[in-house]
């Protein structure tokens, strides 16, 4: 049996957070917020540790479209009710009450302005948490959980916690480097609890041409597409295959079929097909109308000359495949290396409330349940609105518990 430590000064009001992620800190400032004794326990040396890496490629916390396109980027209905909920403009606002100002990048990404680096921003956050009584344990490794004690190992041993109120915050399967090494996935699995299988998300493809020549170099606002699903963006060639934020939109549409598969590149999306083709009728030699009429990047206009002599001179073919250039693409990313993680604890097994069916007072939060969002801000936005959620429904039930 594990050592059995019961918390000193144990009441109602105690709730055990384990992961000190994005979704666990909101979880604990709501709480704490409202009079709650707050422990986050972590098996990292330090908080965050993804939230960290993350900011590593531009820092951008939340996205500033209006509402209903904003929640047309999450997969699950669930999920939206949630970031509808406590929505970008809450965050930017939590932000400003933590002294954070922020600023609307040219894509519409929010970001701290430009003295706030990651590791600041966090500072400034852990210090507010430490103002409001929230307690973080480092170092401590979820091991096991029933319906009143929840089990880590820390240093060698093993310490079995009660809890009145119990959140998961173990994040999704991807950069294991910062702790997101998804074990949790085998304890809740042992329970019969639902859990999609973990896949790669915001991932690039593998492709079936290797652009060799063309590695490293991006084709900026282009339109990637796959059966009717479009998004406007820029792809890196690399040498595997592609990247890019219009690429990792597409996963979501392209996990439901089997690989190869095809998705399709327009190179030029503010001109129809018939333009183009008029553009090019306009002159015997091809390259530079494309490069002086059409205004097609260098590398646009690389990649057309990876077309054999007789569809490359063939002017009709060659409108058609401005538009819709194929790539044929064989897999995703390796899950170790992509941004982020789709499946998870599945809604059917949690209630509105993001508690778990089975272990009524054991909540889920963040990236360890089963929705899927692009990049630009709509992963960490999900992750503080769930935290917030979770926060909340707690407060709200032992509030009223304690009142009677």
């Amino acid at each position: 049996m594990p050592k059995s430590v019961l918390l000193q000064g144990m009441n109602e009001k105690q709730v055990i957070i384990i992961g000190a992620g994005p979704a666990g800190l909101m979880a604990a400032q709501t709480l704490a917020e409202k009079g709650f004794k707050v422990h986050v326990y972590d098996q990292n040396k330090a908080a965050a540790r993804k939230f960290l890496v993350a900011g590593n490629g531009g820092f951008n916390l939340t996205h500033n479209e209006t509402i209903n396109s904003f929640l047309e980027k999450y997969d699950a209905v669930e999920i939206q009710e949630i970031v509808r909920n406590y929505d970008n403009k809450k965050v930017i606002q939590w932000l400003s009450d933590l002294g954070i100002s922020t600023y609307v990048g040219s894509s519409g990404k929010i970001f701290p302005t430009k003295n706030f680096k990651p590791i600041q921003v966090l500072k400034v956050w852990l210090e507010h948490l430490q103002n409001l009584g929230v307690t973080i344990h480092f170092d401590h490794t979820f091991v096991n959980f029933d319906d009143s004690l929840v089990t880590l190992n820390t240093t060698g041993e093993t310490i079995a916690l009660k809890y009145s109120k119990l959140i998961l915050a173990l994040g999704g399967g991807s950069w294991k480097k910062t702790g997101s090494d998804a074990k949790w996935v085998e304890i809740l699995t042992k329970k019969k609890i639902e859990i999609s299988a973990l896949q790669a998300a915001n991932s690039g493809y593998n492709s079936d041409v290797k652009f060799h020549h063309l590695q490293g170099q991006y084709l900026k606002n282009i339109q990637v597409s796959f059966l009717g699903n479009c998004k406007i963006g820029e792809v890196v060639f690399t040498k595997y295959g592609i990247e890019g934020s219009p690429v990792y939109f597409m996963n979501r549409f392209t996990r439901k079929f089997d690989f190869p598969l095809t998705i399709d590149i327009d190179l030029k999306p503010n001109l129809s097909e018939i333009e183009i083709l008029e553009q090019l009728k306009s002159s015997e030699k091809i390259s530079p109308i494309l490069k002086k009429n059409l205004k097609l990047s260098t590398t646009a206009i690389n990649l057309l000359k990876t077309l054999d002599k007789e569809t490359y001179t063939n002017i009709a073919v060659l409108a058609k495949l401005i538009k819709s250039f194929p790539i044929k693409v064989l897999s995703f990313r390796p899950i170790d290396e992509v941004i982020s993680t789709a499946g998870g604890v599945s809604f059917s097994a949690l209630t509105r409330n993001l508690e778990l069916e089975k272990f009524p007072n054991v909540y889920c939060i963040g990236e360890m349940i089963d929705w899927e969002a692009p990049t630009g801000g709509y992963l960490l936005q999900a992750c503080f609105s769930t935290g917030f959620w979770v926060g909340d429904q707690i407060a709200c039930s032992l509030g009223s518990e304690n009142h009677h």
